[in-house]
C-alpha cells in the first residue's frame, strides 16, 4: 500500500489564473493575509478543474445533473466511479431525497491543497476601456482587474490503493455504489472485496493501472486557469515533488520558502524528510523541476542531493518527463504493490 504525497508549484508571470468576487467593477484575484503580507492564490476546486478540463478529449467524464430552482438548486454528476475516471478520482457526493438507490457519497483519492504563492506578493491593477460602437463624444465603459507575478504551491496525495474501489455499505451518504448500480459494476466485471472495514466493489488490477497513469500524464500536461484572453500562461507544474509513502503522511510540505522575499527551494529539508521517514518511503522520491524555474536553483538543489541521487534514493528531472515515466511503470504492472490494502 502506498499513496503518492507531496509538492506541486505552478510559475504565474502577469497572470490572473483564479479570480474572487469583484468589487465595483473590477475583477480581484483570490488572495489571502498573513498578517500585513499578501498571498495570491489559485484554489484547490480550480486546480481540480483544470485537471478535469485537460483529460484526454476521448476519456468520458461523468455527466452533470441539475435540478430545483433559486437557492434551492443542486447540481451533482451521475455518481457512477465504475463508468467514469472522473467520479473516481474526485469524488462527488449525490443527495437525491427520498432515492436511496441514488444518494451515495465519495471522497476525493486525489487530494489537493490550495496553491498559494510562497512569497508575499501584492496583485497589480491593470483597466480596459469598452468603447467599439459607441457614438462620437460618448464616454467609454471602464473595467479593472487585479493580476500578479508569483511562485504558487500546494501539498498533494494520490490515494492509490482506492483507485478502482467503491464500498457499497455502510451509513448515510458514505456508500459510494448503492443498489441497483452495484449490480451493474457486478455485472460488468466489478469484483467483491473487504476494504478498510467496509464491503465495496473493485475494478480490475489492468483498469486500475491506467487510470493511475492516465492521471499523471494528464497533470504532466495540465491547463486552464482564468483571463486567459489578457493574460495567457503556462500552467503546467513548474515542479513536482512526489514519493510513495505507506502511511499517507506528507513529510514534504515544507521544502519551499521565502527569503528575502524571493521563493525558495530548501533542498537540505528535503534530505532530512527523507532521511527521517526512510522506513515509511516505498520506492524513490521524484523530483520533476522545470528548467529556468526558480533560476539557477535547480542546478544548485541537483548538487546539493547529488548522493541521494546517486543512491538511487531520488530522481531529478524535467517534471513531464518523470510523470510520464512513472505513468509507464504504473501500465506495466511495476508498482502493483502500490494498490494492495492493508487487510480488513
Amino acid at each position: 500500500m502506498s499513496y503518492l504525497v507531496g509538492k506541486i508549484a505552478l510559475d504565474v508571470t502577469a497572470g490572473a489564473p483564479n479570480n474572487g468576487l469583484g468589487e465595483d467593477n473590477v475583477a480581484r484575484v483570490k488572495q489571502l493575509r498573513v498578517g500585513r503580507d499578501v498571498h495570491p492564490y489559485v484554489s484547490a476546486q480550480a486546480f481540480r478543474r483544470w485537471l478535469r478540463d485537460s483529460l484526454p478529449a476521448d476519456e468520458p467524464v461523468s455527466p452533470v445533473i441539475r435540478s430545483g430552482s433559486g437557492q434551492k438548486q443542486q447540481a451533482y454528476t451521475q455518481g457512477r466511479p465504475d463508468l467514469y475516471l472522473d467520479d473516481d478520482i474526485f469524488g462527488y457526493m449525490v443527495a437525491v431525497k427520498g432515492d436511496k438507490a441514488k444518494t451515495c457519497q465519495r471522497d476525493t483519492v486525489l487530494a489537493t491543497g490550495t496553491l498559494v504563492s510562497v512569497a508575499p506578493r501584492h496583485p497589480d491593477r491593470d483597466f480596459g476601456t469598452m468603447s467599439r460602437g459607441f457614438a462620437a463624444g460618448e464616454n467609454p465603459v471602464l473595467h479593472g482587474h487585479e493580476f500578479y507575478s508569483a511562485e504558487l504551491a500546494g501539498d498533494v496525495l494520490l490515494d492509490l490503493p482506492r483507485i478502482g474501489v467503491f464500498e457499497t455499505d455502510g451509513t448515510g451518504l458514505k456508500v459510494a455504489l448503492p443498489e441497483p448500480a452495484a449490480k451493474e459494476a457486478r455485472e460488468n466485471g466489478a469484483e467483491d472485496v473487504s476494504f478498510r472495514g467496509a464491503s465495496a466493489l473493485r475494478l480490475g488490477i489492468v483498469e486500475r493501472r491506467r487510470r493511475a497513469a492516465l492521471l499523471l500524464r494528464t497533470l504532466s500536461a495540465v491547463r486552464g486557469g482564468a483571463k486567459q484572453s489578457m493574460h495567457y500562461g503556462d500552467r503546467t507544474p513548474a515542479l513536482v515533488l512526489l514519493a510513495p509513502v505507506k502511511g499517507g503522511i506528507n513529510p514534504f510540505t515544507r521544502v519551499f520558502g521565502a527569503r528575502m522575499g524571493r521563493t525558495e527551494f530548501d533542498a537540505s529539508v528535503l534530505r532530512a524528510e527523507i532521511e527521517a521517514w526512510a522506513d515509511e518511503l516505498d520506492g524513490q522520491a521524484l523530483l520533476g523541476w522545470a528548467p529556468g524555474f526558480l533560476g539557477t536553483q535547480r542546478d544548485h538543489v541537483r548538487s546539493e542531493l547529488a548522493d541521494l541521487v546517486a543512491a538511487g534514493t531520488l530522481a531529478v528531472d524535467h517534471p513531464r518527463l518523470l510523470l510520464n515515466t512513472l505513468a509507464g511503470q504504473i501500465e506495466r504492472g511495476e508498482r502493483d504493490s502500490w494498490f494492495e490494502d492493508q487487510k480488513g
